[in-house]
């Protein structure tokens, strides 16, 4: 803010012209056709597998530490899902071995592979949403059966075989 109350940030003209409105990009119907039973389906099988990988975890440092890290290790469950999802998503196959194993991907709404970091992130949004169910509600309206947590971190889930 200038001294004279002016917002614009030293632009003479206001703020710099971004350009027209981004477009979604064009997503065929067959690409989406079956993803919310396929999503839920993969959804079961990497909580299986997040499940099998804390325990294991947490078994190996509870015997590693002699019990003595026994206060520290319930938090193991997000953690291990934090890098699961983050990196999983992230890597060569873009997905999950759940999403891989119902035959989805994950990807940016421009196109792109999903970075660590946005995979990461939308892990953490997924498990907030479970905390209030009827968000997942916006998935039957959205047009591309994004669920809110995928439209908060700009990613699409998609059928890797179309």
């Amino acid at each position: 803010m200038n001294g004279d109350g002016d917002f614009r940030g030293g632009y003479p003209g206001g703020a710099p012209y971004a350009g027209p409105p981004r477009q979604p990009p064009y997503i065929p119907a067959a690409a989406l056709e079956g993803v919310r039973t396929r999503r839920i389906m993969a959804v079961g099988l990497d909580l299986v597998l997040v499940s099998i990988l804390s325990g294991a975890l947490f078994f190996a440092l509870f015997i590693l530490s002699f019990g003595m890290s026994a206060l520290l290790l319930p938090p193991m469950f997000p953690l291990v899902a934090f890098f699961y999802n983050g990196l999983s998503v992230s890597g060569w196959r873009m997905a999950t071995p759940g999403m891989a194993f119902m035959d989805l991907e994950m990807r940016t709404m421009q196109g792109a592979p999903v970075p660590f970091l946005q995979a990461a992130v939308h892990a953490v949004l997924f498990y907030v949403t479970w905390m209030f169910p009827p968000l997942f509600l916006v998935s039957l309206v959205a047009s591309d059966k994004r669920c809110l947590h995928d439209m908060l971190a700009d990613v699409v889930v998609l059928r890797r075989s179309i």
